[in-house]
Order: structure tokens, then sequence, then C-alpha cells
């Protein structure tokens, strides 16, 4: 992940926080100074607050587990859903449908059902419906494409949350600590940092600055998934090695059992001759007994 430069931030007025009268108190150590009224959040800290977000995010992208990102406010809602789907993560930008999280398994219900209807249109049995019955069936199809259609692909619970704007998604944030999901967010000056387990002082509230944040958050996501397509790859290309190795060790165990063989082959002819050359003995000391005793 490339460091985000401070520059870079202050052009996307990632600084500007909300009026002096509507902050939280636990926002202090991340506000840098007052102006016009307005709280100037510390560049520096937000810089040091991504790299550490960006790493626990790799981290956990690289393992295998989903992020599902969460934000429904106007400005955010269309760069989230690109910066997210351009890294094949499961995000909401539009109302968070309640227990989500908490109650999962009914949410699947509800995506199994507008993969049912796809099925439906697939082998004909919508084209038998009614056109009263087909009408509500689209858009029963419609209304879930929109609000669950972005996380079809998720089958199990997030491995984390990324949120933009704690206060607005407050319903998703106490879902995600009921079930101890880390939650990662860009957290505003209006907001109270220890709702999350990853923040990152930023303004949430202008384009600009959440697009800059994103693309970081993205980048990270990305390098996370592409350590996890080597590893995979190596572990591939190992497996394939491994069935020649194993007929080397089966090579091995054969030629050691023909020596064995010639070797318990060897003993026998020796035993045999000795027999062999034991026989004529006994024989003549057999006719010199007999001879003794006449």
């Amino acid at each position: 992940m490339e460091k985000v430069l401070v520059k870079d931030l202050l052009e996307a007025g990632v600084h500007f926080g909300h009026l002096t009268r509507k902050w939280d108190p636990n926002m202090a150590p991340y506000i840098y100074m007052e102006r016009n009224g307005i709280h100037i959040i510390n560049l520096y800290k937000t810089q040091a607050k991504i790299q550490e977000t960006g790493e626990a995010l790799h981290k956990i992208a690289a393992s295998g587990k989903k992020i599902l990102f969460v934000a429904t406010k106007k400005q955010a809602k269309d760069i989230v859903a690109e910066k997210a789907a351009n890294v094949n993560m499961p995000y909401i930008t539009e109302r968070w449908p309640g227990g989500m999280l908490t109650n999962f398994i009914t949410i699947r219900k509800a995506v199994k059902k507008m993969a049912m209807i796809d099925r439906m249109k697939k082998d004909g049995t919508f084209n038998s419906l009614s056109k009263k019955e087909r009408l509500q069936v689209d858009r029963q199809r419609a209304k879930l494409e929109k609000n669950l259609g972005s996380i079809s692909d998720m089958t199990r619970l997030p491995g984390a949350l990324f949120v933009v704007d704690i206060k607005r998604e407050h319903i998703a944030i106490k879902e995600a600590q009921k079930l101890n999901i880390p939650i990662f967010a860009m957290v505003d000056t209006n907001s109270d940092p220890r709702e999350v387990d990853y923040l990152i002082p930023a303004n949430d509230d202008a384009s600009k600055s959440i697009e800059c944040i994103m693309a970081a958050v993205a980048d990270a996501v990305s390098g996370g998934l592409a350590e996890r397509k080597s590893d995979k790859a190596d572990k591939e290309a190992k497996s394939e090695k491994s069935p020649a190795a194993k007929k080397e060790v089966k090579a091995d165990k054969e030629a050691k059992a023909d020596k064995s063989e010639k070797k318990a082959d060897k003993a026998e002819k020796a035993e045999k001759k000795e027999d062999a050359k034991a026989e004529p003995k006994a024989e003549k000391k057999a006719k010199v007994a007999a001879n003794e005793e006449e």
C-alpha cells in the first residue's frame, strides 16, 4: 500500500471537521485547531491512521474474508459502491436492512428468493403466471436487487465492516459490536471514536474527502487479495510437484523391495548349498557308525 501524502489529504478537504458546538470531546486527540467556528483535523494523525487501517484491512483481505462496506448518505453511496465493486467486496448503499448481521439467515433467504425468481425466468415458469402476478414478481425482484443485490455473493458473515459516517450508520455499528465483527470507519469530529476498532479521522461529508480515503482503503484491500492469489498459485504449484515426488518415493520403495528380495534369494541359495554339502557328510558318518556296530 502506497503512503497517502498529507498534501493530497489537504487538497481533498479531509481536514474540515464540524462546527465546534457539535463536536465530540473524545475526538480531541485528532483535532489540530479551531478556525471560524469549525474544527480542523490533524492530517498527520489521519495519515498514520490510514496506514494502520490499511495494514489491518490488507490482512483480512489476504485471509479470504469479506469486508462489508456501508455508506447510505448521498455524497458517499456512489463512490463506495464503485470502490467496493472494483475489489469484489459486498456493500450496502441503500437503506440498512435491520438484522442484516444479527439475523443473517433471514437476509440470506431473501437473497435466495431473488435467485429463485431468476430461475423461474430461465425455465419458463415465469411466463405461465398471469400478467398481474408477473408484475408483482418483477417489482419484488427489483426491490430485492436494490437493497440486497450487492451482497448476493456474501454467503457468510463478513470478516470486517467499513463504515462512512458512524452516526448515520449507528444500527450497523451496534449489530457488528454484538457479533464482535471488527469495525473500520471514517470518523468526523461530531462522532465518538470509541464506537469503532480502527478509525480514520476525516471529513465524512465531502465527496472529495470520501473518495480520497476510499481510494487508499480499496488499494489496501486489493493488495491483500493479490497476496492471497499469489499464495494460492504457490500452493497449486507445490501440489502439482507433489505427484512427481510421490512417484520418486514409490520408485525408491520398489527399488529397496527388489534389493531385499535379491538378498533373500541369495540367502536361500546359500542355505541350499550348505544343505547339499551337509547331506553327503551325514551319509558317510551314518555308514561309519553302521560298520562300527557290525
